[in-house]
């Protein structure tokens, strides 16, 4: 099997999906005495997925048109349909991997078949969820069990509108009984035990334990995945309700962020994890799932996304090929082999070659240990250096090698004297392995002769029978092929896309001689698949092949070939020869993994056949003595030439150093190790393993040395008469495996525009060097990939763009077809989210003086470009792997509606989801422009009837729905919207209101989940001309968001007059900043307001007056610390008057730090904060190491300069920074790095609090009980203040959530409410509320729906139960669910058992009272009165108890009758849901069912309130939803 890398899609051959199916019809049959029995079976489509059962002749085949499955019993000789089975709801045919007579198929629904008998009986079986149909998924729905076959996987999905995710379902017994839910939000789960070879070490682990790539949220990135394992199904350990999960500790620090897949291979469990900014990803690997290491690649062979791919491996190490060619239309590779156990890579062989699909020319001989054959490609040098720029390009020239001694050295692959090359991989021509099979030594392959391979069409056939050392030419031109009987009969047909074959060949003496048998009937066919059972030992052999044309069939043949009658006799001893695997130069056996392996088989010249159906050929191994080649570096040592040298500590034995004393010496290992499964055998004398002393010094591990407890500076002076820097960061991520802090730079002259040379530092400033661009063109613009920030693109005026993707060590270029528009005011350059070489160019096509932009799309980073669309005005990617419910490839254009530049000619927008055609579909018209924000795309119209402007919004691309605006927001088209930063779940549009175009201002409204019912915010909100905001969320943190509004929105004549306010909630309610009481001298500032309110407050000059709007008030890595220039007061001052404010409690409080304006960064992750003033002459600068409680300031320069900006790494995890300045006319950086004020990494220690160098700290909500915030509390992890030590890997801020009960605070107003004085939300006068019926037309699985009540839940809410502000008035039933309404509002059986119990409990006290109490007159009190009656005789006593009993019986009887009848309806509703498709769905349609337990939303499942009819004691009747 071959498994591919970041791709996603295995590399095995065996899982190439075939397509299509059949219907049977004749059969023609030839029975010949000197050959083999042929029947042809004619279908009217292709089969599909053709399997054998393994060890047997049966096959199972589906066809795709009419999905019916067929099989055969007899090897394909004779076919029927399969009982049991409603072929028209089968979508996929599914093997057992582990168990030979089971299969599966299933359906898109729920309910799907199986069988264990081959196929032979069938039954149905329940996996409660739908089939997902996510593309990554497909093909690999079912995960099996290596050891236990009914231990199964099952991937399904759940969906709310168009929000889809993946979960997991599991079976421990075959699926006899529904299947149960495992996790949800899940992105893939393993059993552990998923390959014969792989253990745990535990049998118990190796029988449940469970790995799952879980999603951080519905719309998270992949970078935000995490790895989690379970050893009991995920299920709660306690009765508080706690799943049993963990995060592997994978980098020896800690959990690990980004993973994306998990492959097994062998005994090897490999976890491939990427980060944000990088395409570099890291690569774990445990032989375990205890112990963990990160695999470590040759420095020049990082392991990128889609550009490595895990190949066939060894027992004893992993082989894995990383694409190296900077041409990705011709790719290239490196093969790498790790050692034993997979943590270190070293290169096999350079120059591999590769294909688009992530495919490598790579394949071992089955069976052979050692021996696998590789395509290099030779000119690998032409190709690289070769641009096209419309001459012919250089193809590859691929040559054929093969190994013998596990890739240690290679040789040519020879027919006598004449070089062979043989197609591959990359050519794939039919199914399973390309060249050999378990047959013993045999292999065959279409090649051809001469220094270089050829076209396929080209091709001969080839045939070796001693492992690839020696070949002979088989018959003319390309064929299909296989191995039957252990390599007694090799089978050809000849390849060809017409229907002219008439005829098959087969040699029963190695490839000596061939013999011809023709087709049945004289048929043509034109070969699709030649196949037989996966271990070569079957007599017969079934070809698929097409009637007509490859490229216009007619119709379709199986046709299965029986070499059951050729020969009578069965092989003796004296038919059977020992073959050699392995011989060297002299013919002689050679040794690999310290043994020698020979197989018995047939002789080539004997006449007869094994017949040893189903039974594996056996090796005999013969032991060797060990050699240098048997050893490898030992763990934590890596080979340096002929030795192995430490990398790490030295490991102690136990007991050993334990006197501090460093000159103590002990024996450890010598640096190398026997490699694991080496059996070779140990002779006398030294080995290389033996061990050596070491001294305890070697064992305390590689430190920083001593911190120098002072902070360095270096300065770097700029030639030339600039005043100004564009500059770059090229961050690392956290999955690469270099350091490196890049910044790409050139100075510039303001008033003329005149630019420097490009300038390129890998150490922060501290070095600079000229950027060695391959051309001469001068650059007009430097752009940084947004999303993956190891590439940066150099823009020229001309269709010439440079570009480094190893952040600027190399520099290539690629051509468009058009040169940049340079007057616009946007970059040429689109890029997808996820597929880092996926471009989008707009270029500026001119046609005699006439011109405009054309839209081409790239998919390999420039190499070839396709027209996207003409006369556009912008084309994005908006599909990404984050948004489940959108094509990942998606494109948007806004363009002319007419190739024309005619003035009534209106933009149109347009989309397509048709990788790789990309034909664009029309959405809409009348279009001014879009955009794209969190999961939404917003788009403005312009209704040319009202003169009004129009917002819509799409999840999916496709289509648009109208935003309905509050009542008193109408837009006309001269005004402008806003798309301002939003958070998950809305949007926050701003929407220009104001009259007056030189008093700008406007309200932010905020949008529902699907971005459609928009609500008042804030008004009065502050911006320019330009139609930027004043609104600066808080990074890092949910829903705090800063705006400035404008006091005086009704003075016509005086200046706008600004006021700052704080949301806690994103835009629910807004408050005003606490300003400090005394400012930096101690001094009380003219007023003072504890909270803050309209007469005195702090006031921040926000985004409008930023003079670059890259920076940011606050940073994601500095969680609740944010900066501000103004000042305490009633109203916003002048920003000349300005000082600098800042909190670290997220704007509860805020202090004064500087007088005067000054500029900021945030290092070390927030530990380290770095003021310098701005535009003002200085000599030093000014920085805390504990949040700002105290300042020190550090001296730079002996002269005063003027410092213009002060940077470090946006992610703020680097303790270098950079002062960017000038003296007089010379510009200068100089470097400031704070590394010597600390050592020691900080270390956090969950088990003891005082010990920890971190702590929790949660932010306060000033409205909100017990500090939740969106119906959770937060606890992130921040450095301590006191705490001497610095950030030694990028923090998981984010430790902890906790989910609160819902209150007031977690609900906003509703469309057409707006909230009073009092805080609630009352309808508008003379409007309506939404229908509130809507509910249930967007979720067609919801119930029920509640009466407006002015109230909405706020959308990033996860609030659980409390007061529930949108659901306090009357319910009602959704249309068609009345029932469903009944049995959910309805009572209970508990309730049905209080409401009986209670009343008669209380009648019978009341009785008893009666009873003890009764008087013969009743209404009279009389004091120390006797009555005549005994009230214990039996004849008052009890009459009176069942009196009182009967009567509360009556009086619940009516609530007992009504649930009793309601408890009947649902039983029965459920008995006809087995058969009428209710529960049990053979089809997803649009009413999904959703189903939610209790312990399933600890578990990730959706936030649905809708729950399974057999589980509504738990969320149903008894829940809190009741009110």
């Amino acid at each position: 099997m071959r498994a591919r890398g970041a791709s996603g899609a295995a590399a095995s051959i065996w899982s190439v999906v075939l397509l299509l199916a059949t219907l049977l019809s004749t059969a023609s049959t030839v029975h010949a005495a000197d050959g083999p029995t042929i029947v042809a079976k004619e279908f009217e489509n292709p089969p599909n997925n053709l399997n054998y059962f393994k060890g047997s002749n049966v096959v199972l085949f589906q066809e795709a048109y009419g999905r019916t499955i067929w099989r055969s019993a007899d090897g394909g000789a004779n076919w029927s349909k399969a009982d049991g089975i409603e072929h028209d709801k089968a979508v996929a045919l599914v093997m057992h991997e582990y168990d030979n007579k089971r299969a599966y198929v299933l359906t898109s629904g729920n309910v799907h078949w199986k069988t264990d008998d081959r196929g032979e009986t069938w039954k149905t079986f329940f996996t409660d969820a739908y089939t997902s149909d996510f593309t990554e998924t497909i093909g690999r729905w079912m995960r099996f069990h290596a050891t236990d076959p009914d231990r199964i996987l099952f991937t399904g999905m759940e969906c709310e509108g168009f929000y889809c995710e993946e979960l997991v379902m599991y079976t421990t017994n075959g699926f006899e009984e529904d299947a149960k839910f495992l996790r949800g939000r899940t992105q893939g789960c393993w059993w552990a035990k998923s390959s014969p070879l792989f253990t745990t070490g535990q049998e118990d682990l190796d029988k449940q334990r469970i790995l799952c790539v879980v999603r951080g949220g519905i719309f998270s990135p992949q970078d935000e995945n995490r790895l989690l394992i379970s050893d009991n199904y995920f299920s709660a350990e306690a009765a508080d309700g706690a799943i049993q999960e963990y995060e592997p500790n994978l980098n020896g620090d800690g959990p690990i962020r980004g993973v994306v897949s998990i492959v097994e291979v062998k005994k090897y469990l490999l976890v491939a994890a990427t980060s944000r900014s990088t395409a570099e990803m890291a690569l774990f690997v445990s032989g375990d799932t205890m112990k963990w290491h990160r695999a470590i690649f040759p420095h020049d062979h990082p392991l990128l996304e889609t550009s490595y791919t895990v190949l066939e491996s060894t027992n004893y190490s992993i082989q894995i090929d990383v694409k190296t060619s900077r041409r990705m239309s011709r790719p290239m590779g490196t093969l790498l082999t790790s050692n034993s156990n997979g943590t270190y890579f070293t290169r096999n062989v350079e120059h591999t070659n590769r294909n688009l699909d992530f495919n490598v020319d790579f394949e071992k001989v089955s069976n052979i240990q050692g021996v696998f054959l590789i395509n290099q490609v030779d000119n690998w040098k032409e190709v690289e250096d070769d641009v096209d720029e419309g001459e012919k390009k250089v193809e590859k020239k691929i040559k054929t090698k093969i190994t013998f001694d596990d890739g240690r050295t290679f040789e040519s692959v020879t027919t006598g004297d004449e070089e062979i090359h043989l197609h591959s991989v990359t050519e794939i021509n039919n199914v399973g392995p390309v060249f050999s099979s378990p047959a013993p030594g045999l292999i065959m392959g279409n090649g051809n002769d001469g220094n270089y391979l050829k076209g396929y069409w080209e091709s001969n056939l080839y045939v070796s029978d001693d492992a690839g050392r020696t070949w002979i030419e088989g018959p003319t031109g390309p064929h299909k092929y296989e191995f039957g009987d252990q390599g007694s009969i090799l089978l050809a047909v000849k390849d060809s896309e017409d229907a002219d074959v008439k005829e098959i060949r087969y040699s029963l003496d190695h490839g000596k001689n061939w013999e011809k048998t023709k087709l049945p009937d004289d048929i043509s066919v034109s070969p699709w698949t030649l196949t037989t059972t996966q271990d070569s030992t079957s007599l017969k052999f079934i070809l698929t092949a097409r009637k007509g044309s490859k490229t216009s069939p007619t119709g379709y043949y199986v046709i299965s070939i029986d070499f059951e009658g050729l020969h009578e006799d069965k092989c003796n001893e004296s038919d059977m020869e020992y073959w050699s695997a392995r011989v060297d130069d002299d013919g002689n056996s050679s040794c690999v993994m310290g043994h020698k392996q020979k197989y018995r088989r047939r002789k080539k010249d004997a006449n007869c056949f094994i017949k040893e159906e189903f039974n594996d050929p056996i090796p005999e191994f013969t032991p060797c003595p060990c050699t240098n080649a048997d050893f490898e570096c030992d763990f934590n040592f890596v080979r340096d030439g002929d030795e192995c040298t430490p990398a790490g500590p030295i490991v102690a034995p136990e007991g050993a150093c334990k006197a501090d004393n460093p000159e103590e010496t002990f024996m450890g290992s010598s640096g190398w190790r026997l490699i694991p499964g080496n059996e070779c055998e140990r002779t006398g004398g030294d080995q290389k393993d033996k061990q050596k002393e070491w001294k305890c010094s070697d064992a305390k591990g590689l430190t920083n040395g001593p911190s120098s407890d002072k902070i360095e500076h270096v300065q770097w002076p700029f030639e030339g008469d600039f005043d100004h820097f564009d500059k770059h960061y090229l961050e690392r991520g956290e999955s690469s495996s270099e350091n490196d802090e890049t910044i790409i730079a050139r100075p510039y002259k303001t008033s003329t525009g005149v630019a420097g040379n490009v300038f390129v530092t890998h150490d922060h400033g501290k070095n600079w060097t000229q950027a060695k661009l391959p051309g001469k063109e001068s650059i007009y613009a430097i752009i940084t990939h947004p999303y993956v920030k190891d590439m940066a693109f150099l823009l020229t005026q001309t269709n010439k763009v440079y570009y480094t993707i190893d952040h600027g060590k190399h520099f290539d270029w690629f051509q468009t077809e058009y040169p940049p528009d340079t007057s616009l005011n946007r970059w040429p350059l689109a890029f997808h989210p996820d597929r880092r070489d996926w471009f989008i160019w707009h270029g500026k096509k001119c046609i005699d003086g006439t011109c405009h932009l054309e839209a081409s799309v790239s998919t390999d980073r420039g190499d070839n470009w396709r027209t996207l669309k003409r006369y556009v005005e912008k084309c994005e990617f908006t599909g990404s792997n984050a948004y489940k419910f959108r094509n990942e490839t998606q494109i948007v254009c806004l363009a002319k509606t007419r190739e024309d530049n005619e003035e009534n000619n209106p933009l149109q927008l347009s989309y397509s989801d048709d990788y790789p055609k990309y034909e664009l579909n029309a959405a809409l018209d009348d279009v001014i422009n879009f955009a794209t924000t969190a999961e939404f795309i917003v788009v403005a119209t312009e209704n040319k009837t009202e003169k009004t402007l129009n917002a819509l919004a799409s999840i999916n691309g496709r289509e648009y729905a109208p935003a309905h605006f509050p009542y008193n927001i109408e837009v006309p088209h001269t005004n402008e919207y806003t798309v301002l930063d939003s958070s998950t779940h809305a949007i926050n549009l701003f929407v220009e209101t104001s009259e007056e175009k030189n008093r700008p201002f406007g309200s932010i409204l905020k949008s529902n989940s699907n971005g459609t019912s928009y609500v008042l915010s804030i008004g009065g909100v502050n911006c320019d001309e330009s139609f930027y905001v004043d609104f600066e969320k808080m990074l890092g943190l949910e829903g705090v968001v800063l705006v400035n509004t404008v006091e005086n929105i009704n003075s016509d004549s005086e200046p706008k007059r600004l006021q700052t306010k704080i949301s806690h909630n994103d835009g629910a309610n807004w408050a005003f900043l606490p300003p400090p009481e005394r400012d930096l001298d101690g001094n009380k500032f003219s007023c003072y307001s504890e909270t803050g309110d309209e007469s005195c407050a702090l006031h921040i000059h926000g985004y409008t007056e930023r003079v670059d709007h890259r920076k940011m008030y606050s940073s994601e890595s500095a969680i609740g610390i944010m900066f501000g220039i103004g000042n305490v007061g009633p109203i916003l001052g002048d920003a000349k008057d300005a000082d600098t404010f800042m909190t670290a409690d997220a704007g509860l409080s805020w202090k004064m730090v500087k007088k005067g304006s000054w500029t900021w960064s945030f290092g070390d992750q927030g530990s380290i904060v770095v003021l310098a003033q701005r535009n003002t002459k200085s000599k030093s600068i000014s920085y805390s190491l504990d949040q700002g409680d105290t300042w020190e300031d550090y001296t730079f320069s002996e002269t005063d300069v003027v410092i213009t900006d002060i940077t470090t790494l946006r992610s703020g995890s680097s303790r270098n920074f950079i002062l960017w300045g000038h003296q007089g006319s010379k510009l200068f950086t100089v470097n400031v790095d704070f590394s010597g004020l600390a050592s020691e990494p900080c270390k956090n220690d969950d088990d003891d609090e005082e010990k920890s160098d971190y702590e929790l700290w949660s932010p306060h909500h000033p409205l909100q009980p017990r500090d939740c915030l969106f119906g959770h509390k937060n606890y992130y992890l921040r450095k301590k203040k006191d705490r001497k030590c610095y950030n030694s890997r990028k923090l998981q801020p984010l430790f902890s959530v906790e989910n609160c009960e819902c209150t007031r605070q977690d609900f906003e107003c509703d469309y057409n409410f707006e909230m009073d004085k009092h805080g609630q939300c009352k309808l508008v006068d003379g409007l309506q509320p939404l229908d509130p019926e809507q509910v249930c037309r967007e979720n067609p699985d919801e119930f029920e729906y509640f009466e407006p009540s002015g109230f909405r839940r706020i959308p990033l809410t996860t609030c659980k139960g409390g007061f529930e502000a949108d659901k306090v008035l009357e319910s009602h039933p959704c249309p068609g669910h009345e029932e469903e309404f009944e049995r959910k509002r309805g009572a209970s059986g508990v309730a049905i058992f209080f409401a009986v119990v209670i009343p008669i409990c209380f009648a019978s006290l009341a009785g008893w009272w009666v009873y003890r109490n009764w008087q013969s007159k009743f209404g009279q009190i009389r004091l120390g009165e006797q009555t005549g009656l005994d009230s214990d005789a039996p004849w008052i006593k009890y009459p009176v108890v069942a009196v009182s009993a009967v009567v509360a019986v009556i009086g619940a009887l009516p609530l007992l009758l009504g649930s009793l009848w309601r408890s009947a309806s649902s039983a029965l509703g459920r008995f006809k849901s087995r058969d009428g498709g209710g529960r049990y769905s053979w089809l997803r349609g649009s009413s999904q069912r959703r189903f939610t337990t209790r312990d399933s939303f600890a578990r990730g499942r959706g936030d649905y309130a809708i729950v399974d009819e057999d589980e509504g004691e738990l969320l149903g009747d008894d829940s809190d939803e009741e009110v």
